[in-house]
């Protein structure tokens, strides 16, 4: 069966690795990074990259993303989606474990991926100091962040960690976050390449259906 993956260069490196590491023959079509800050783009350039793809099966390794999926229809190809709300649920196996987490460290969650996107925290807050100053800049970042206790950097084991934290370093003292380093898994990524799909933790679509908002209902 003609297999294509779509993907988002968010999680390149873990999706590169898992391709070689279990060895399908899939292409992959590459979304940008910055698409996730704006569902309705990321839903227009899913629906182009659909109508582009000549395929038996598609395989989409990203999460809901806002729900920016929900409308998308299959086209001639039967179309595997994780049941996951973003990238970040993925690398740590699931909403649950994520939940799970987050509760524990009010956590901010961040990958190497997400620091090399186009509008990355740091990005933004350079971006907040350039054009309204530091003391302004450092409210809007307490409005927007104050909440969480933790800036959480997933450790996939595929790079060092400890370029990470010294690149997160500046923005967790402004946030006054602590840093913790939190064990990521490419266990669900593997297992939208070989299979089994199941239910619990997949969303299947047969060609021609739709992703429907009851699909894309947090179930924890």
């Amino acid at each position: 069966m003609n297999t294509v993956i779509i993907a988002c260069k968010t999680i390149s490196d873990e999706l590169t690795y898992s391709i070689k590491k279990t060895g399908v023959p899939y292409s992959v079509a590459w979304l940008e990074s910055g698409l996730h800050n704006t569902p309705k783009k990321l839903n227009e350039r899913l629906a182009e990259t659909f109508d582009s793809i000549s395929a038996d099966r598609v395989l989409l390794a990203m999460g809901f993303c806002g729900n920016a999926i929900q409308g998308i229809k299959a086209g001639g190809f039967e179309l595997i989606i994780p049941y996951v709300d973003d990238c970040i649920s993925l690398l740590l196996g699931s909403i649950k474990n994520r939940a799970e987490i987050s509760s524990e460290f009010a956590a901010y969650f961040l990958t190497e991926g997400w620091l090399r996107g186009e509008r990355n925290i740091s990005v933004e807050y350079k971006y907040a100091v350039d054009k309204f100053g530091e003391e302004e800049a450092k409210s809007l970042a307490a409005a927007m962040f104050g909440h969480y206790r933790t800036i959480a950097l997933l450790d996939t084991g595929l790079a060092p960690i400890a370029p990470l934290l010294n690149a997160t370093e500046y923005i967790a003292k402004i946030l006054e976050l602590e840093q913790k380093v939190i064990p990521a898994t490419l266990s669900y990524i593997e297992q939208l390449l070989t299979g089994p799909w199941t239910t619990d933790k997949f969303i299947i679509k047969r060609p021609g259906e739709e992703v429907t908002a009851s699909d894309l209902v947090i179930r924890i």
